[in-house]
């Protein structure tokens, strides 16, 4: 904080300012527009001088207190301590905060829901797939949830109690592949529980024993391969029962 920046507007305001109101001053003087004769022209030309001093003053002080704490805390030491005429610099260690994220069967549904549908509950999509999970009609009548497309659609809560449903239910048609094959890697891919139950919601649990004994990738209709599935769903722990 300097000079230029402090007291040079302050007296360029009130330098060129106060010149200007005083040129004023004479001028409706000059003119009669006041008249100190009178008791009230001359208490209003008191109030004006007053108003312009007491804020010369009060502006005055800011800049001095603001200019003085400035000046101390820019001369003193700032990260440092003085010990017998010695400066020894202090060690500051920033501690880096990393964002733990927990791959639970919430987060499961939460990434799921993005990646079919942006987490709409509403939405429909070309092939007649409904809600934030995609459910087809021959899907939400194997589990024996009967509802029509607009009751689906307004329910929420339904929707995460199908996709709760199909979990369980394609983890029973694929326990022994789980079972036996978590943690390993076969045809390339990790195997683990919500990789394999993601890939059977995109591709039937079906396909996903077929991938199993023959390597063959079965492929949605917009073209995405259940493989990328369990890939991307890697690793949730999903308790489920």
């Amino acid at each position: 904080m300097t000079f230029q920046e402090t007291w040079l507007p302050f007296i360029y305001l009130y330098g060129a300012g106060g010149l200007a109101f005083f040129l004023g001053l004479i001028l409706i003087i000059k003119t009669k527009a006041l008249r100190l004769d009178y008791f009230k022209h001359k208490k209003w030309l008191g109030v004006l001088l007053y108003g312009l001093f007491f804020y010369m003053f009060i502006h005055s002080m800011f800049i001095f207190l603001a200019f003085t704490k400035y000046t101390k805390r820019t001369f003193a030491t700032p990260v440092s301590t003085v010990v017998e005429n010695k400066i020894e610099p202090i060690e500051i260690v920033l501690e880096e905060k990393k964002e733990i994220i927990i791959k639970d069967y919430y987060k499961f549904l939460y990434d799921l829901g993005h990646q079919e549908s942006g987490n709409r509950y509403e939405v429909v999509n070309r092939f007649g797939y409904m809600g934030r999970y995609q459910f087809g009609k021959s899907t939400l009548k194997t589990l024996k949830i009967k509802v029509d497309r607009e009751t689906f659609l307004q329910n929420p809560q339904l929707q995460d109690y199908a996709m709760h449903k199909l979990l369980c239910y394609n983890k029973r048609k694929l326990q022994n592949y789980i079972d036996k094959y978590e943690g390993k890697v076969v045809h390339g891919v990790l195997v683990t529980e919500s990789g394999l139950l993601a890939a059977a919601h995109l591709g039937g649990a079906g396909s996903v024993r077929k991938w199993f004994r023959t390597g063959k990738v079965r492929q949605d209709g917009n073209g995405v391969k259940i493989t990328s599935y369990m890939v991307r769903f890697s690793g949730y722990k999903l308790d489920l029962t």
